[in-house]
This record gives structure tokens, sequence and C-alpha cells, in this order.
């Protein structure tokens, strides 16, 4: 298993950044007859997943920790036959909606359908009170002295990650949905852009802002994380994975463990100062793409260059981080009268992206784009 995966928080008393967003889901779990429709917002890696997760062992009690991997099939007015997979336990679903293209807003509708619909809990006061918590074998009677208290959340939760993905017909009709089955289904919505999810929706939704968390904070994680692997991490090592990793602490973390495995010190787990943290396969990727637009501006290349985007996309890297990784690398060896110029080209295709549903094209504009402006501009410099 993965450490980023090995060593995440179960608990929200275990989550170590951002206290006061902690403390207050804290006094949600406390009441869970109370709790509203959530809507966590933030830059990947912020922890917003964690906290969700977090929540719903402390609402439900350990058999919101028992999950299973679903594939749902569901037909849409039109007769066409469209599958997800989802992650569920026996108190909540987790899916990605988005991953269904325009035919979201049915599968939204059908699942929190099908989840107020199926809403007996008659055994989540037992399971709470009954099961062990992972702290050491031990139940929490052990650890305060009183039995713990039963829950009384009489619902079940849909968490929706990606909402920002969501077409707008999609968003209005979960708003509709989550209004009509609130009494017997709770909403927690996940986002990275919180501007992308309409403002009625936001209205209806108590919203936590997840930052990503700062240099120290990464640092503080890597710390704890050696020293339950055994790994001698130096300051200087780890200062440097911390700031390599944009603050992102799921990509620090690989980087950490992906860094052991390249010095070749899984036995003596001793790391270096002077170590080089490695970036990952797709980064190096873009930065061939960038290097090679810059150095030939023609129809050829234009071609190779889509034929390597695809590869991305097919491996699962967001075309929005495509973009942006891809902008950030051009910009390294541009003049500064061409910058603003790509800047503006790149917010552009950005928009595309996020309106439109053939990302390729909107990669490929976009780098087209980007040679018409390089090679006017050299024409222009060197006649």
């Amino acid at each position: 298993m993965l450490w980023v995966d090995k060593h995440r928080p179960k608990t929200l008393a275990a989550l170590t950044h951002h206290p006061n967003t902690t403390e207050r889901l804290e006094s949600l779990a406390s009441n869970p007859a109370a709790l509203p429709h959530l809507l966590f917002h933030g830059p990947p890696g912020s922890g917003r997943r964690t906290r969700i997760h977090a929540l719903l062992r402390a609402i439900y009690g350990p058999g919101a920790d028992r999950l299973r991997l679903d594939r749902r099939t569901f037909t849409t007015p039109t007769k066409k036959t469209v599958e997800i997979h989802t992650v569920c336990s026996n108190y909540h679903i987790e899916m990605c909606p988005g991953d269904v293209g325009i035919s979201d807003r049915y599968v939204v509708q059908d699942v929190i359908k099908e989840m107020a619909a199926n809403r007996s809990l008659s055994s989540v006061s037992t399971d709470f009170s009954n099961n062990m918590f992972d702290n050491g074998g031990t139940d929490d009677t052990s650890v305060s002295g009183k039995t713990p208290k039963a829950t009384r959340a009489e619902y079940k939760i849909v968490v929706l990650t990606e909402v920002d993905s969501l077409s707008k017909q999609a968003q209005a009709a979960l708003r509709r949905t989550m209004e009509q089955y609130a009494a017997g289904c709770r909403l927690i919505l996940c986002c990275t852009h919180h501007s992308k999810v309409i403002d009625p929706l936001r209205s209806r939704c108590l919203s936590f802002r997840i930052p990503a968390p700062s240099v120290d904070d990464i640092c503080v994680g890597l710390k704890r994380v050696a020293k339950k692997e055994r790994v001698t991490l130096p300051d200087e090592l780890c200062i440097n994975l911390a700031r390599e990793s944009d603050r992102n602490m799921r990509r620090a973390l690989l980087s950490l463990e992906s860094t052991l495995v390249a010095s070749g010190s899984t036995a003596s787990r001793t790391l270096k100062p002077d170590e080089t943290v490695r970036k990952t396969d797709w980064e190096m990727y873009i930065i061939q793409l960038a290097s090679d637009i810059t150095r030939e501006q023609s129809p050829q290349r234009l071609i190779a260059a889509r034929e390597k985007m695809y590869e991305l996309l097919i491996n699962c890297i967001p075309p929005s981080v495509i973009l942006k990784t891809l902008v950030l690398e051009l910009m390294k060896s541009l003049d500064d009268a061409l910058k603003h110029d790509v800047a503006e080209a790149a917010a552009f295709y950005e928009h595309r992206i996020a309106m439109g549903s053939r990302d390729i094209f909107h990669l490929e504009a976009f780098v087209a784009k980007f040679m018409a402006l390089y090679k006017k501009y050299l024409n222009d410099m060197f006649g």
C-alpha cells in the first residue's frame, strides 16, 4: 500500500492542519440530526476528501470504513445505458457523476432517489456502539469512561466529487432533487473551483473552504510519516519536497516514497540532504512537449503534439492540469513581450475546456495558437 493511503488520517482528531475547520466539523458530527448539505472546495491535495471520510466516520462509526466498489448501470429517458463506478458503505455512497458526460443529471437524480427510498438505518445506532474504534483495539468506553452515544442520523449520505465538472443542467437538477429528498438523504459536494458551481446550489449548502497546506504543514506531515516508516529524512530534503509539491500533501508523500525508492536506500532507510526530487512521468512528458513546440512550429509538429496530449488524457491527467503545466513550462523560455499574449490565449482555451466536451480540440487549438504567436515573434525579431 502506498504511504499516502496507509497513513491517511481516519478521524477528525487525527487531522493536523486547519484546526478551525476541524472544530466546526466536530461540532456538526456531535449533532448529526441537524447536519445540512455540505460543500467542500479547495485545491487538490488539501485534504478535502480526507475530511469528508473522517466526518462520515464520526457520524456513523467504523461501519463507514467498510467500503465496497460497485458498478451501477442507469438508463436515460432516451434509452441510453450508462455505467458508473461507485464506492459505498451501508450508510453512504461516493461517486463522480461527471464521468458519464452529458448524462450526468439522470445519474444524480436516480442515485439520490434510490438512497432516499432505501433509508432503513435501524442498525446504525447498534453498529456505532458495538463496534471497536481503531485506537489500539479498545472501544471508546475505555478512553472516556462513558458509553458511546448512539448516532441520531436517520438518513444516508451521497458524496459527489468534482461537482464543478457537472453540466449546468445536472447542477440545476441536483438543486431540485436535494430539496425534495432532504428528509432522507444528505449531500456532501466536493469540488476544486467554487465559482463553477451555480449560486442556487451553493446557497443550499454549508461551505467549507479547505486551503492548501503551508510548506510548514507539509514538512510536519512528511516528518510524521517518515518517523512511522523509520526513514531518516533530513530537514533540507524535507523542505525541498514540500516546495516542489506545490503545497499538495498527496504529491509530497508520493514524492517522498519515490525518492526513497530511486535513491536505492530502501535497506538503510536513510536519505541524503542533496537527494534529487524526482518529477512525475507526466510532468516530464509535458516538459518534452513544451521543448518540441518551442523548437519547431510546423503542421507535423502539431500532429505529434496532439498525439502526446492524447496520451496524457488517456492516462487520466485532467485537461486543465495539462494546460496549466504546459503554459508554466512555456513561460520559462519566452520573452516578456510574448508572455501576455500566451497567457491570454491560455485563459481563453481554459474557458473553452470548461464549457466544451472535447478537451483535445481545445488543447490542440492552444498549441496551434502558441505556434502562430511564437512563429510571428521570431519572424518579426529576426526578419
